[in-house]
């Protein structure tokens, strides 16, 4: 291995997808550790799925929906930059709204100039892995470059909220 891979492999800048489950929060931690040891910044984003118009009930606009997903994204990010920034973390974030959460996701990789992405297998649950596939597996197949994917055990159910540390953001 030659000196410029070595240096290559040290990360600057990492990026975590966030969806606010359990797994998303250890993957932040996760991230977290490693901008501690190699003195990177962080870059947090969260993806507010478009849906079709007809999955929306009549009396929910999707301009509304779009608008409060945001809202409560930010004040999420709020306050898991005050925790990483109190403990000497450069962090960032950003809310996308997106057709497609894994495209969304690699737009902000290449945006942010990420070399580093931590995500997790098991984040909200349901029948979307199904049917789409799972966000973890487009990502690591697609994304150009380093990433640390987190194996998490498997939720019982994303309407239950842990407690704890581990999930005081969110």
């Amino acid at each position: 291995m030659s000196e410029g891979d070595v240096f290559s492999s040290i990360p600057t800048k990492i990026l975590v997808p966030v969806d606010f489950s359990p797994s998303s929060h250890a993957a932040v931690e996760a991230a977290a550790d490693r901008a501690h040891q190699f003195g990177a910044a962080v870059h947090l984003v969260h993806v507010v799925p478009m849906f079709p118009p007809s999955t929306l009930p009549d009396y929910i606009s999707e301009t509304k929906f779009t608008e409060d997903a945001k809202a409560a994204a930010e004040r999420h990010f709020a306050a898991a930059i005050a925790d990483l920034a109190s403990r000497g973390i450069k962090v960032t974030s950003s809310v996308e709204v997106g057709e497609d959460v894994p495209t969304a996701i690699l737009e902000a990789v290449e945006r942010e100039k990420a070399d580093m992405v931590v995500i997790s297998t098991h984040g909200l649950t349901g029948w979307h892995p199904l049917v789409f596939g799972s966000i973890a597996e487009k990502i690591v197949k697609l994304v150009p470059c380093q990433v640390l994917l987190l194996r998490t055990p498997k939720p019982a159910s994303s309407a239950k909220v842990a407690s704890g540390r581990l999930m005081e953001w969110w």
